[in-house]
């Protein structure tokens, strides 16, 4: 078992370089800020778009109704010029020479790797861009459909060509409309597996891993049901194996370190995990951190270790309303403390630590000016400075019990706690999730303490002398605020 707890941070490539100047490359980035990520310890910087597009595309596809509310919402004066299409509808693999090229990202690379940091890169199976190049020199690899198909749905279905009598399918996901923008990849085509193998081998001297874009929709099962009319149209059945296995047992055939990260969602994590991806999305503990109760939250990390260590946290990306937004101030700063002291890799998005509230829509090559939150900075620079040591990273984690600290009280109930264990260092994370004082009683194994010892609250900076007779028979007595937190080291 990974016995290691690491950390990621997600910038967008194509807005975060032009704060260091219009044209600025990705071996550009200050190494101030890499400096800065090195400080607090984060082990992996995902770099989302960095990828070639189809500008083509852009005025067919990024200016309907929606996104231009969403738009209007996230940048008051945003022109045309502003729109540059989705990082995610990829026309090919290769590194778009306006931020630097194949070049630029190695010596990007090289110099995360000097600072112990490793590189994660977008992959996005389930589909192309609409215009994309493949389409022309590999169009086996996309789901192909008929005429008939076609001109039933021509929302799902398209003709890229109108002089050749071709038609395929936009990209999905089975629970909303098809991604205009997209084409999508036909998982049940032994050719388009074999292509998608080819480009991921190539990623291993590019970058360290890859963050895998709707990683469920390649499941047989999901693709099966996806697209069943089409697929019994022409005959089309599952190939025996998962596509996921046959992707991650051949890349990691060719380097064993190569890190597969899944954005998943339904539920299909577990299985995901199985089929060999190191890290998925924990989006049931994002939705419980923002809509449920602490007993929701502590239910959900009483799951089995094997699951938990494989486990992504995260309480904002670029998919996701801001944290300070979705939470509020105070919650999402306990929020943060939960998703950075429990187990699996602990991931946070630029623009996170500073407090921003604008969730930028990524079809947008241009941000607003939104001030820092000098109280959030503050609270993360602090909150790195305790989970950055080795007990966090490389400790044995386990859930307590907090206990009603009298009878009749119930706020107990509103009290989440864990302790971390790694040679002699021990912490105690203890979070009052809900909006009302609460109180509770948590025993702890002090057997060899003296009678007096001494906890030191490294969050709030204040030391305790408390009794280890009473705190191991009767239990340390804990009142917090609402959202507030203790981390104790002792």
């Amino acid at each position: 078992m990974n016995n290691y707890h690491p950390s990621i941070y997600e910038i967008n490539a194509r807005i975060f370089l032009k704060r260091f100047g219009e044209k600025t490359k990705l071996d550009e980035i200050p190494d101030s800020f890499i400096n800065q990520l090195s400080e607090k310890r984060i082990d992996y910087l995902w770099v989302m778009g960095v990828w070639k597009t189809s500008a083509s595309s852009i005025e067919k596809y990024c200016f309907d109704e929606v996104l231009i509310k969403e738009y209007d919402k996230a940048l008051k004066n945003w022109t045309k010029n502003d729109v540059i299409g989705s990082p995610f509808a990829i026309d090919v693999y290769e590194v778009n020479e306006s931020i630097g090229g194949i070049d630029s990202l190695l010596r990007l690379k090289s110099e995360l790797n000097k600072r112990g940091i490793k590189l994660i890169l977008d992959f996005v199976p389930n589909h192309f861009n609409a215009d994309t190049h493949l389409l022309k020199t590999k169009p086996e690899i996309f789901l192909s459909v008929d005429k008939e198909s076609y001109l039933k749905d021509s929302h799902t279905y398209f003709q890229p060509n109108i002089d050749e009598e071709k038609y395929f399918a936009h990209g999905r996901d089975p629970f909303f409309p098809a991604w205009l923008d997209t084409v999508q990849i036909n998982f049940f085509s032994s050719e388009a597996r074999k292509f998608l193998i080819d480009t991921l081998k190539n990623f291993v001297t590019v970058c360290d891993g890859v963050r895998c874009d709707m990683a469920m929709l390649a499941l047989n099962n999901v693709f099966k049901n996806t697209w069943a009319g089409a697929l019994s149209k022409k005959n089309i059945e599952p190939l025996q194996n998962e596509f996921w296995y046959e992707v991650i047992q051949s890349v990691k055939s060719v380097r064993s370190d190569f890190l597969f990260i899944a954005e998943a969602y339904w539920n299909l994590e577990w299985e995901l995990q199985q089929l060999g991806f190191d890290y998925t999305y924990d989006k049931s503990l994002t939705d419980r951190l923002k809509y449920d109760s602490a007993l929701s939250i502590e239910e959900h990390l009483k799951a089995e270790i094997d699951y938990q260590i494989k486990s992504l946290r995260f309480i904002e990306n670029h998919d996701e309303e801001r944290a300070i937004v979705a939470f509020g101030k105070e919650k999402s700063k306990v929020a943060a403390i939960i998703i950075s002291t429990v187990m699996g890799m602990r991931f946070y998005h630029d623009g996170q630590f500073e407090g921003k509230k604008i969730k930028l829509p990524v079809q947008l090559g241009r941000e607003p000016d939104e001030p820092p939150n000098n109280e959030i900075a503050e609270f993360y620079n602090k909150l790195f400075a305790i989970t950055k040591e080795d007990v966090f990273k490389y400790g044995e984690w386990s859930l307590l019990s907090p206990e009603t600290s009298w009878e009749g009280n119930n706020s107990f109930r509103n009290i989440l706690a864990w302790q971390w264990i790694y040679n002699n260092q021990k912490r105690i994370v203890v979070v009052n999730y809900s909006n009302i004082v609460s109180t509770c009683r948590l025993k702890l194994n002090v057997v060899g303490y003296p009678e007096l010892f001494e906890l030191n609250d490294l969050l709030n900076n204040q030391e305790y002398l408390r009794s280890s007779e009473e705190v191991y028979h009767t239990g340390l007595y804990i009142e917090l605020k609402p959202w507030q937190a203790h981390i104790f080291s002792y």
